[in-house]
Formats: C-alpha cells, structure tokens, sequence
C-alpha cells in the first residue's frame, strides 16, 4: 500500500483542494455497521423500503419510529475515529475544500471538519410535518420511549427526522455538492460502495477520481486511483506522508 499512498499524496499535491466523497466505510471504525455488507449490513437484514422509506413513515409511523430509534437513537453518543481526524486534518492543511457525505452520523463536524456536505440529511434534528418548528432527536426519541408517535410540541403535528428517506427528494446539499464535483479537479471517494443513486452520481461527474474502499465499486474502472484497504489506516498513512502536523 506503500505506494498507493505515495500516488494519492502525489495527486493531492498536484490537485488541490480536492473534495471528499465518504460513506459508511469511513464511520465503521467507530462500531457504526454499514448497510449493504452481504451478511452483517442493515440491509441484508431488513427491507428499508419496509423501515427506512417515506411510505413507512406514513403508513405506518409506530413500526418507522420504534425501528428507527432502535438502530439510530444511539449514534448521537458515537465518537469520529482515525478516519475522520485525517480527514479535518487534510481540509485544515489545505488538501480538501470540503466533505461531501452519505452519512447521517454527524461524525466529520465532530472530527473538526468545517465544510461538509450532508446529501442524506443528518441526526441532529427532527421537523415538524406542519410547521417550521425543528428540535433536537431527543425530543422524538423520548416520545417514542413513552410509546408516543413523535408530534410537536408546538402545534402537535407529526414529527419526522432530518434524513432522506426512500421516497425522498434530495436536499439542496446535494445540488450544492454536485457542482462542487464538477468545479474540482480530484474527487477521492473514501469508504463508499457507491451503490446509493443519486449520491453515486457524484463520482461519474468527477474529472479525476480516487477511491479507497474495501470492496470493488462500479466506478473501479473511471478511477485514476483505486486503494483496497480500511479508511481509517489509509487516510492516517495518507496525513503521515504528506507530514501534516
């Protein structure tokens, strides 16, 4: 791997800023389990057009809310790993413009990163289905503990969460993020499968193109560089070659 990171240091040197596109690859170190590993990812286990989609949450908000507070209520306590750290490290040294992420974990602002990106929304809120009002998670989740449909405190409409579930539109990050990739000369893709559309659009309208995953992408064959190994020991070794203090 010795070399691939002499590569990547090499291309970040050349290109900079770069722009980050992450997945769920980049928050497993930090006991976040992914969604589609064949045996142990979320999906493998539950439908999410059943659990996780704009139809569940209206047809049937009790199984939606007692499904999603039992596998999400926990991830604000979650802390940013090695991955993370090298990544806010790598924006502050001037390496990267900002993260684009999948993830809904809040990690990278945890980590120190400024400028991120959140195309699938993020766990910090929830929102009023009838009107402006936003509160923190802890508001649902403590409703749904007492075996309560989450509804505003102010004018009792149905809650739902600041993410983006299937059936969802995408939010204006996601607009925003798209031409980021398209102003940038490098996109390093870190911990993604890119499987998720439209979020794996991104990575086609990039003009040169990094990955480092574990697995094989569909977008092995556009990459001028791809990198098989875990995110956090690959981006940490990235930060050391490149001496950033």
């Amino acid at each position: 791997m010795r070399s691939e990171i002499s590569q990547l240091a090499r291309l970040l040197r050349r290109h900079r800023p770069a722009l980050a596109l992450t997945g769920a690859g980049v928050s497993t170190e930090s006991g976040i389990p992914d969604f589609r590993s064949p045996e142990t990812g979320l999906y493998a286990q539950y439908d999410p057009l059943e659990y996780l989609s704009l139809r569940a949450l209206e047809s049937r908000p009790q199984v939606f809310w007692e499904f999603f507070a039992r596998h999400y209520g926990a991830l604000n306590g979650v802390q940013p790993n090695r991955g993370h750290l090298a990544l806010a490290r790598l924006e502050t040294a001037g390496y990267l413009s900002a993260v684009v992420t999948q993830n809904i974990d809040g990690l990278h602002q945890k980590a120190g990163t400024r400028r991120v990106l959140e195309v699938h929304g993020h766990l910090r809120t929830v929102r009023c289905t009838a009107c402006p009002q936003h509160y923190p998670l802890a508001v649902a989740l403590e409703q749904v503990q007492a075996g309560c449909l989450p509804t505003c405190p102010d004018c009792g409409g149905r809650l739902r969460p600041n993410v983006v579930l299937f059936g969802d539109m995408m939010p204006p990050a996601f607009t925003e993020a798209s031409s980021l990739v398209r102003q940038s000369a490098l996109v390093v893709v870190v911990g993604s499968s890119l499987a998720v559309s439209p979020a794996n659009y991104l990575a086609w309208e990039a003009r040169r193109l990094v990955i480092i995953n574990r697995e094989m992408t569909a977008a092995d064959g556009e990459a001028d560089l791809v990198i098989r190994g875990e995110a956090g020991e690959t981006l940490t070794a990235l930060v050391e070659e490149l001496k950033i203090p």
